[in-house]
């Protein structure tokens, strides 16, 4: 699982750094529960029709998976944004 934990980082320095402007970090996060929350009810309600607790438990832990892979992209979105700023202060500098 760090393979995806590292491209979802990966993925999201690129999206901070390509789209212009600061990134609106509270409503990534909110998207990212909502979607851990979605997946895991929707999890949660197959594991109670085919009465699996394993299914249970698996909406669990995607919806932990979602909210740690929502940090991860919204930490490389901050650091993107960074080096955006970086490289456009750079280039202000070299044009004067």
């Amino acid at each position: 699982m760090a393979l995806l934990e590292t491209l979802t980082f990966v993925l999201g320095i690129i999206y901070g750094y390509v789209s212009p402007g600061r990134e609106n970090r509270g409503a990534l996060l909110r998207k990212g529960l909502i979607i851990g929350i979605v997946l895991a009810i929707i999890l949660v309600v197959l594991g109670l029709f085919v009465g699996g607790a394993i299914m249970v438990l698996s909406g669990v832990a995607i919806f932990v998976e979602v909210v740690i892979l929502t940090v991860l992209f919204i930490i490389g979105t901050w650091i993107g944004d960074w080096l955006e700023g970086r490289s456009k202060s750079r280039v202000v500098k070299v044009s004067h």
